[in-house]
């Protein structure tokens, strides 16, 4: 099966990427050779790359600012900085008429709610009703579904603009052992906007990119391990990966039904506080969510008289501490904390059994074919006769387009597994499910009577290796992801002009608890002034 170059028109390639734009933006973007604009350009450009979602909503009650002009700088920054940075596959053509829209219902006194206004960009793993889904695959370019996930018609039902879909690593990374984290197919090499020949993590490669970037004011990714935390952290930015079955998984290419979930990437705690409340809910056809047993009403904006003062604050070190550099960084950011007041326990361990990880990706890989395969039963026309057998034949089929730099070894070990009443899966999925939360995480909260656990989400962002794939230095995500627990990723601070994060951890539907943590975590860091982002 050959894909024809015309069906690629529609997305972004670094080639086309403002040719693609030209359209859209005429008569709205600021002229290059007008100084007075340029300087009102680069002095809103700053404005946006600082502000919080509650003080855009402030100018924007005054007068002072309006949805359109916001959108026009972000199509405007895409259109400048995508060819090298390849974070945005699409862009939606009604994003200007949405912003219009609601400028005029912000005039008339009507608001959608919290989020009215503000240009958020999707991940392309997630549908979208305006957009292709695409999970950054040659085989999905005409996966038009013309619905909307729950989580995107939460974010429009609150008043965001959907800009646009944000490139990934392909499959959100589950197609090879040797990938490189933020390459697609249809988006090409995601680039870390810290330094362009470093990676930016995935698999919410352009989420991640595209919020660092100053793209759009925030972003939605997806995590099934990692895929959240890790391009927050090596992007310089705020993740918050919530509690499995916190937020509806619907209409989300999936990977794993017991670990996958979308969660908001931003630039501060609040804001990706204020997007966790938009798009939590109880959503009746996706299972995890009915089982917590949750009212689903929480407003999970930080409390910002909540201090550390007593708060009891547990260290586990990953891999990535094993650099002195890394080290460094975090102990300062440890003794800021517990300068304001917070008891820190040192020397805590989560230490897995032996054959924790083959367990772990064994589970995936029997996970990945049965939900995939019950995930394009639900698409339209054609393509609901797709299976991963399918897609893997596809892959062979346009192999110098989807295969250039790695194969596809981890969809093979997946069509090998059988169902998911096969003995092997339902005893690695107990054994890593007691591992992670009543011997792990549940346990070391209990016994040391905490509050959260921290720890360094990762290393700094290592050189993009397309050949060899991804350099990880090791990572704080694993045992949150399994558990299906929350983990939050925020700045602090940079080794060698690379930022790196800080994470907080603890027990399932502790999102409240913990965001008021981070906040004062990211308070307790910026105390100074500066931002360490």
């Amino acid at each position: 099966m050959n894909v024809q170059l015309h069906r690629l028109f529609r997305f972004f390639t670094p080639a086309v990427v403002a040719v693609s734009l030209m359209g859209l933006m005429l008569g709205c973007q600021p002229s290059a050779t007008d100084d007075a604009e340029l300087q009102v350009n680069t002095a809103l450009g700053k404005y946006l790359d600082s502000v919080t979602i509650p003080e855009l909503q402030a100018k924007m009650d005054a007068g002072d600012l309006s949805s359109v002009q916001i959108t026009q700088f972000f199509l405007a920054n895409i259109a400048k900085k995508n060819a090298e940075l390849n974070a945005i596959i699409q862009v939606n053509p009604e994003a200007l008429s949405i912003a219009s829209v609601l400028d005029q219902e912000r005039s008339e006194g009507r608001l959608r709610g919290p989020l009215h206004g503000i240009p958020i960009v999707i991940k392309d793993n997630i549908e979208t009703a305006d957009m292709a889904t695409t999970a950054g695959s040659l085989a999905l370019i005409d996966n038009e579904t013309r619905r909307d996930a729950p989580v995107v018609a939460k974010l429009r039902a609150a008043g965001a603009i959907i800009l646009g879909k944000a490139n990934l690593s392909e499959w959100a990374n589950i197609r090879s052992e040797r990938s490189s984290s933020g390459w697609s197919a249809i988006g090409g090499q995601a680039r870390n906007p810290h330094d362009l020949n470093r990676s930016p993590c995935g698999s919410s490669a352009g989420s991640g990119v595209a919020v660092a970037a100053n793209l759009a004011v925030a972003a939605i990714g997806t995590e099934t391990n990692g895929s959240i935390v890790c391009p927050s952290s090596a992007n310089g930015i705020v993740g918050i990966k919530p509690t499995v079955g916190l937020v509806s998984r619907r209409h989300i290419v999936p990977i794993s039904h017991t670990q996958d979930t979308a969660g908001p990437m931003a630039k501060s705690v609040l804001d990706a506080a204020i997007i966790l409340s938009v798009i939590q809910g109880e959503d009746v056809a996706d299972p995890a969510t009915t089982a917590l047993a949750y009212d689903f009403q929480q407003n999970f904006k930080p409390d910002t008289s909540v201090q550390l003062t007593g708060k009891r604050i547990g260290v586990v070190l990953s891999g990535a501490a094993d650099h002195e550099a890394v080290l460094a960084v975090f102990n300062a950011a440890k003794a800021r904390i517990a300068q304001a007041g917070a008891v820190v326990i040192d020397d805590l361990k989560l230490t897995p059994y032996d054959g924790f990880y083959g367990d772990a990706y064994d589970v995936l890989l029997y996970e990945l074919k049965a939900d995939l395969n019950a995930y394009f039963s639900t698409l339209p026309s054609d393509l609901n006769q797709l299976t991963l057998a399918k897609v893997i034949q596809f892959n062979r089929d346009n192999a110098e387009r989807e295969m250039p730099y790695f194969q596809q070894e981890i969809f093979h070990k997946s069509q090998a597994k059988g169902d998911l009443s096969d003995v092997g899966y339902v005893e690695a999925l107990a054994n890593i499910r007691r591992a992670t939360r009543d011997n792990g995480i549940d346990k070391l909260m209990s016994e040391h009577a905490l509050d959260a656990i921290i720890s360094v989400t990762l290393g700094p962002a290592w050189s993009i290796d397309q050949l060899n794939g991804d350099h990880f230095t090791g990572s704080f995500s694993s045992y949150p992801a399994i558990a299906g627990y929350p983990h939050i990723t925020l700045p602090m601070g940079k080794v060698h002009h690379m930022p790196v994060g800080l994470s907080i951890t603890g027990r399932a539907l502790d999102e409240k608890a913990l965001i008021d943590i981070a906040q004062a975590v990211e308070n307790a860091l910026q105390d100074d002034g500066k931002s360490v982002r």
